[in-house]
């Protein structure tokens, strides 16, 4: 079974995304908020990783960060979540985060989530795994 784990402080935000996920065939494993989700990661060795930007603890840039640089999760698939656009009206691209960070996700989502553009997305940054 494929691998997917949710890093998000918002626990409403987790069971949506596990709800969209689990019937696809992933098994899903939550962390509520960034350090313990870099700690999941290490363990769980996840293909997909699912996390917000906005959370506790190291926020999902710093997370992001972290996980590319660790062997367990160099090579999974990243997919960053915001809200940031609703309230701020600021918009991110995985192009942004390339040029600011020198590395990019491989999709970002803005929230709230639409399921079927949410699972489009992960069918598109998994295939062929």
């Amino acid at each position: 079974m494929r691998k997917a784990l949710v890093v998000d402080d918002e626990s409403d935000a987790r069971e949506f995304v596990r709800a969209i996920l689990e019937p696809e065939g992933w098994e899903v494993d939550e962390a509520e908020d960034g350090a313990a989700g870099i700690d999941k990661a290490r363990q769980a060795k996840p293909e997909l990783i699912i996390l917000d930007v906005e959370m506790p603890n190291r926020n999902g840039f710093e997370v992001f960060t972290e996980l590319r640089g660790i062997p367990e999760t160099a090579d999974a698939k990243i997919v960053m979540l915001t809200g940031v656009a609703d309230k701020l009206g600021i918009r991110f691209s995985g192009e942004d985060m390339g040029n600011f960070f020198g590395k990019e996700p491989d999709a970002y989502v803005e929230k709230p989530i639409d399921p079927d553009t949410f699972m489009r997305i992960v069918k598109d940054v998994t295939a062929g795994g």
